[in-house]
């Protein structure tokens, strides 16, 4: 069930990745029975990994913490909606709801590729209505839109 205190915190965590200049403003929570297990953010820049968004991010430090690969009965919350690879991830390992604030078109608005590989790939998020669902757009917006002003690096 949807949490705003938890996009919120992922808000936050893509807030933290803009200040230090880690990555674009992309920040996730992973939320298992109403408790955070884990928080990150894009670190693309930082680490010099295209593969470092935020999603695989928190995916790789909630499985860490719940010392599993399986993260049967989590929810992740996530300033956008999650690209191709992100997806990917987000299915191997079982995360079951996907509450993203930002679409590919409105990360497109600030110069990110996003909506490139969602026509690339046939509307993958279209397919999995049940998995992703849309929240607290404007929420997300404000940290978009902060990256932009800031004129952040688009990669």
């Amino acid at each position: 069930m949807y949490r705003k205190e938890f996009m919120s915190l992922a808000v936050a965590e893509a807030r933290i990745g803009i200040k230090y200049k880690h990555g674009g403003p992309f920040g996730a929570v992973i939320v298992k029975n109403g408790k955070v297990i884990a928080s990150g953010h894009n670190c693309v820049l930082k680490e010099k990994d295209s593969t470092c968004h935020g999603e695989i991010s928190v995916i790789r430090k909630a499985e860490k913490a719940l010392n599993t690969y399986d993260l049967s009965g989590c929810e992740l919350y996530t300033t956008a909606e999650p690209c191709p690879m992100c997806l990917g991830a987000i299915l191997w390992a079982n995360i079951e709801k996907v509450y993203y604030g930002c679409s590919a078109e409105d990360a497109e608005v600030i110069g990110f590729r996003d909506k490139k590989f969602e026509k690339m790939f046939g509307g993958y998020s279209k397919k999995l209505d049940s998995t992703l669902e849309q929240k607290d757009q404007e929420m997300c917006l404000e940290v978009f839109e902060e990256y932009e002003a800031m004129e952040g690096e688009v990669y």
